[in-house]
């Protein structure tokens, strides 16, 4: 697989504390330059994006990011927010606690709710891999099957682990046939991701894609 039908599957990402509009205004203009997927975004930096990108790329942003514990009217109202600032994908933070609590029906509701917000836009579920069982595991790619929602994500990349290839397996022998795979975090080689993407993820998020083609261009490779 060649670089640029990698860098078709990558969600760029920057999603720091301390993001600036210069910073983010140069990963969308490496993202339309290297035809990503999207720019993965903070929310208050989602409407000055899209008026800058306009259609040449999808603008997502996160919901409930990074913990998760917000209530489901809160994420409601981030997701149409963003939605009216113009993003065109959603990736949402699961209630972890609720996973533990065996709050399922919760879990399922919530991101049935935040679809119904989406309509016909992308909604990602993030379920934290590092922080769940396997059994856990396997129970949210049902939930998030029976939810509707577009893709199942396997991290934020703000706690102790990203992906890994035995999650995205895992992913891929228990999601439905309409549920995608999102790896994300952790992705630092061309090699790791064109795995990632063999094994059955459909998106890669990641801020070091882009910068690892540079480098090898500017190497002469």
């Amino acid at each position: 697989m060649d670089n640029k039908e990698i860098l078709k599957h990558v969600d760029h990402t920057l999603l720091t504390q301390t993001a600036t509009w210069a910073e983010i205004k140069q990963i969308c203009d490496d993202a339309v330059s290297y035809g990503t997927a999207s720019v993965c975004i903070p929310a208050a930096y989602v409407k000055q994006a899209k008026d800058y990108v306009q259609d040449k790329m999808a603008v997502c942003t996160v919901i409930g990011f990074p913990n998760g514990y917000a209530t489901t009217a809160c994420k409601e109202f981030e997701t149409k927010d963003a939605l009216a600032n113009g993003a065109d994908e959603i990736d949402m933070v699961i209630n972890i606690g609720w996973v533990k609590d065996g709050k399922y029906d919760a879990v399922e509701e919530e991101i049935r709710t935040l679809k119904k917000a989406c309509g016909d836009k992308i909604l990602k579920v993030i379920i934290e891999t590092c922080l769940l069982t396997g059994e856990e595991k396997v129970k949210m790619c049902q939930i998030v099957t029976n939810a509707g929602a577009d893709y199942i994500k396997t991290s934020t990349g703000f706690s102790t682990m990203g992906a890994t290839f035995e999650d995205v397996e895992l992913f891929a022998k228990n999601v439905g046939p309409d549920v995608k795979i999102k790896a994300a975090g952790g992705i630092a080689s061309m090699a790791d991701a064109e795995k990632f993407l063999s094994l059955g993820a459909d998106r890669l998020g990641t801020s070091r894609i882009i910068k690892i083609v540079k480098q090898e261009q500017s190497e002469g490779y």
